[in-house]
């Protein structure tokens, strides 16, 4: 823990550097230019607490009161906007100073300096911190990942903290020495008045910029000029200590193998220990069961051998192990084995009946499904993964668990042990099904909705809203780049007019979760693999033609490069109306 803290201090003072940043460095400059070391202190503390606090609290906020987050990105833009005024228009900035005067007054008893200094300087950095967002690296994902998902805690607050404690540390000396610089020197002095309406000019120009997404554009633009710094600061908290760390934060262990490996291993001798791991919880919370004529309870299943899958419809992860797992339930079911899948949603419309049910028919799931919409089941196995098995004895206990994909032998082995302590006989010949997990070296998964985004290039993520953006040139490998208009969501970003967007991936398969308008149309997306539309060699099993009809909510198979993984760049032109959620590779 740490590494971790030194490294997030360290990433949070080179953020003074971050193109991200530079369009706030004039208003911070401008708005010390008067109210000396009080003001920059102000200034500082705002933006390190309203950042702090915005990013950690967001999410539970919303869900509490149910309010639009644009509208504190609104409230911002004003403040900015009437600051600008108070430093333009003289008169306007006395009416604001007794007005703040008053305000700040009623909470602490100050100085009317300290008042228009400090807590003049708060309310423009607690503006800024809102409409902030810094340059996104590995560390920074993590907090905006967890917070997003509502998985807040000791560590992940004293790991933001850390940070932006190293963001304002530049920040005080950038603010009051720009303040020395302005008022200071015999050369600027004279014309501090004149410096600040420029200022006011500048800061005035930014709200509307702000207001119309504009100050996006802008950093995407300078990241484009800069690309140096995003790799810099990638490379800086990528080392394998800190990635360690970030696993351990995301989900209380070390996962930085996650292709599977289980708690309890095969000896060479083909002989099994299994322990008793803790008592199974029982299932909460179910939405409905599908597949069976009621509730199952764990209660109910004592004597039987029971797993529990935890998946998603449109995990690729999760599909690549249903062969094995709906094989398994064939084989064992009549002798004690009882499977259930616990199906938690990713996304919002998987939490639809029907939708799930239609899963169950493509992939051939004969076995009960109980629908985990609101993560009671999952919180109650402490779950963190998709896919997950818990493999659960006669008398109730879990005695095997298994995260991600591959070993499905060691799975199956434990399953036919729990079988026979349970005193049925069964054979040891294991299913012979080839193992779909990849071996080589892929793109990770990639989110499109704003709460888990942090590959889009060259700044990792985007603010919520209607945008539009302009596709990036020569980006890196592993990030995506937006080009036309786009609605940001927390979940996904719709396409509106000329969407287009660019990925740069390594994979043989490429997956794209997607979803039609709400409004039944036809729409469809155009495909092209490195210049060309896509055509036999490389096209997935969903485009015809080099185009694909999205008429559901579900995962579709834009790219296959028959077994082969490689480097290329794909190209998706959309029709307007268009969700697309995340992708997955194979």
């Amino acid at each position: 823990m740490i590494v971790l803290l030194i490294f997030a201090f360290i990433s949070g003072l080179v953020t003074i550097l971050a193109p991200c940043i530079w369009p706030l460095l004039p208003i911070i400059l401008s708005s010390s230019t008067t109210g000396g070391k009080a003001k920059s202190l102000g200034i500082t503390l705002g933006i390190m607490l309203s950042f702090a606090i915005f990013t950690l609290t967001i999410s539970y906020l919303v869900s509490l009161f149910g309010f639009d987050p644009d509208i504190l990105r609104l409230l911002a833009v004003i403040i900015i906007g009437l600051l600008g005024l108070t430093l333009v228009i003289p008169r306007f900035s006395a009416i604001l100073e007794v007005f703040v005067s008053r305000i700040s007054g009623k909470f602490v008893s100050t100085s009317p300096n300290s008042r228009t200094g400090f807590w003049g300087g708060l309310i423009t950095g607690a503006s800024l911190g809102i409409v902030w967002s810094p340059c996104a690296g590995p560390i920074l994902a993590t907090i905006a990942t967890l917070a997003a998902t509502k998985a807040v805690n000791l560590e992940l607050v004293l790991v933001t903290l850390v940070y932006v404690t190293g963001v304002g540390i530049p920040l005080f000396f950038f603010s009051y020495g720009g303040s020395l610089l302005l008022t200071k020197t015999r050369v600027l002095s004279p014309y501090t008045g004149k410096i600040q309406q420029f200022f006011g000019i500048i800061m005035i120009l930014t709200a509307l910029a702000i207001f119309t997404n504009y100050d996006k554009v802008l950093q995407v633009k300078l990241l484009d000029a800069f690309p140096s710094y995003t790799n810099f600061l990638v490379k800086l908290e990528s080392n394998n200590t800190v990635k360690k760390q970030l696993d351990i934060l995301k989900g209380g262990k070390d996962t930085s193998d996650m292709q599977g490996k289980p708690l309890n291993q095969v000896s060479e001798m083909g002989e099994k220990t299994l322990p008793r791991l803790s008592r199974a919880p029982e299932f909460v919370g179910i939405f409905k069961w599908l597949n069976v004529d009621k509730p199952l309870t764990m209660k109910e299943l004592k004597g039987k051998v029971v797993l529990i899958d935890f998946w998603t419809y449109t995990c690729i992860n999760c599909i690549r192990t249903l062969p094995h797992v709906t094989g398994w339930f064939e084989k064992y079911k009549d002798k004690g084995l009882v499977i259930v899948g616990v199906h938690t949603p990713e996304f919002e419309f998987e939490k639809k009946t029907e939708n799930v049910e239609g899963a169950l028919k493509q992939y051939k799931i004969g076995y009960p499904v109980a629908q985990d919409n609101d993560y009671e089941t999952w919180n109650a196995y402490n779950n963190r993964y998709w896919p997950a098995k818990y493999l659960i004895d006669k008398d109730g206990y879990i005695r095997y668990t298994h995260f991600g994909e591959g070993e499905y032998d060691v799975t199956e082995q434990n399953i036919q042990i729990l079988l026979n302590e349970a005193g049925s006989s069964v054979t040891e010949e294991l299913e012979e099904m080839p193992d779909e997990t990849p071996r080589t070296r892929i793109s990770p998964e990639m989110y499109l909705g704003s709460s888990r985004m942090s590959n889009f290039y060259p700044n990792g993520n985007v603010a919520n809203g209607r945008q539009t953006f302009t596709l990036s040139q020569n980006i890196s490998q592993d990030t995506f780049s937006l080009g036309g208009e786009w609605t940001i969501d927390d979940e996904y970003s719709m396409a509106g007019k000329n969407a287009v967007l660019e990925l740069n991936f390594s994979a043989n398969k490429l997956f794209l979760v997607m979803r039609p308008p709400t409004v039944k149309t036809l729409v469809k997306l155009k495909v092209s693999v490195d210049g060309k539309l896509a055509d036999d060699l490389n096209a997935g099993i969903d485009v015809q033609n080099g185009i694909v009809t999205i008429e559901s909510d579900r995962l579709y198979n834009l790219v296959d490069l028959n077994r082969k993984t490689e480097n290329h760049l794909l190209r998706l032109e959309f029709d307007p109306g268009i969700s697309v959620y995340a992708f997955t590779f194979g």
